[in-house]
């Protein structure tokens, strides 16, 4: 295997799941790559509201009815990540196109490339569904992690700031979100949430320039995050009826897009009130418990295009160049940073809803 000029240990720490908020952080091998295989010094991982539920078990995983509700024992944690390339064959950093040294970032997918949806270059939905951090390959709130074949690599300019580079991942889901409402320039777009997601969601949005973005959120330093992201207008749900409002600026019609992006279980039937008739809703987020609406409201009353959004795919190399270009607040966004030590502090940041944090970043080498 060549190293380079990187001296790589033979022990570092991880986060290792035991099961529902039962994680731990211990000392364990380095791993070692096979062939093929690269190996990655971690510099950031960021933490997801995904990570945070199934961190208490109460994710929604996939459509997989027979998966437990949490990541799999044994499984280091920990999918939004950036690092450097510090070991690997030939063979492996050919076929990612990288060398030695390169700072990338890995899609959150290790696609099987042999199910009916790989094989139809459909891999963010593969079958399997091989995921860093939750099933069969260790994620990142570790000092070193393996970059597996099958992995989908980017390279990232070693100019960001770790964990803003790390903000590539939620940033592609949100861009593909975004492509599914195939938004117009006539268009009224309003986005739920000023998270990380919904935060992507507006820049994303704010790309295809349409008429009026509207972004809502309970929180006022989150709405003026928002606006500086992109949106030409902030609304707190707390204090001002948000159905009523979009329907003023619309002529009493309603928003032609919806994107949602809290992960709130009220903001699924405020979207699909305030849309138009024949109006786009789009849902980018992982609940943590069933949302119940009145499906008339999709169907004979509105007829509205309902549709889902999924990780991040085709996104990435435009993610990678917002943030390389500054197109975002983004050292706003990521708001908290902490050793891999404090790995409970910041799934707790991610979990206060004071409002204390936007995005928190795990540095595990620091």
């Amino acid at each position: 295997m060549s190293t380079g000029t990187h001296e790589i240990p033979a022990r570092m720490q991880a986060v290792v799941v035991h099961g529902p908020e039962d994680y731990r952080l211990e000392e364990v091998d380095v791993p070692k790559p096979d062939a093929g295989e690269l190996l990655m010094q971690v510099e950031a991982v960021g933490v997801c509201a995904s990570d945070l539920k199934c961190y208490h078990g109460a994710a929604k995983f996939w459509g997989d009815e027979n998966r437990p509700a949490w990541a799999q024992t044994g499984v280091t944690p920990g999918h939004e990540f950036v690092g450097r390339i510090v070991g690997g064959d030939d063979a492996g950093l050919a076929r990612h196109g990288v060398r030695l040294g390169d700072r990338v970032a890995c899609e959150q997918i290790v696609p099987c490339e042999e199910c009916r949806y790989c094989l139809r270059g459909q891999y963010w939905m593969c079958g399997p569904h091989d995921m860093f951090g939750f099933r069969n390959f260790n994620g990142a709130m570790a000092q070193y992690m393996l970059v597996p074949t099958r992995a989908r690599v980017h390279r990232v300019s070693p100019d960001l700031e770790p964990q803003h580079a790390a903000f590539a991942e939620p940033l592609s889901c949100a861009l593909h979100a975004v492509e599914r409402a195939t938004i117009s320039f006539d268009d009224v777009v309003v986005v739920a949430g000023c998270g990380p997601i919904g935060l992507g969601l507006i820049a994303g949005a704010r790309a295809k320039n349409p008429r009026l973005l509207i972004a809502l959120d309970l929180d006022d330093d989150k709405l003026e995050l928002g606006r500086r992201t992109g949106a030409d207008l902030t609304i707190n749900i707390s204090r001002e009826d948000a159905v009523a409002r979009v329907k003023e600026l619309t002529d009493g019609y309603g928003a032609d897009v919806y994107l949602e992006g809290s992960g709130a279980v009220p903001a699924v039937a405020q979207g699909l009130n305030l849309l138009r008739k024949l109006g786009t809703f789009v849902e980018y987020s992982v609940f943590g418990s069933d949302v119940t609406v009145d499906w008339s409201i999709i169907s004979d009353d509105k007829e509205l295009d309902v549709r889902g959004a999924h990780l991040g795919p085709h996104c990435w190399p435009a993610a990678i160049k917002m943030l390389e270009d500054g197109k975002l607040p983004i050292s706003d966004i990521c708001t908290h940073q902490v050793p891999l030590a404090e790995f409970q502090k910041a799934l707790d940041l991610v979990g206060d809803t004071s409002g204390a944090s936007v995005k928190v970043s795990i540095l595990p080498n620091a």
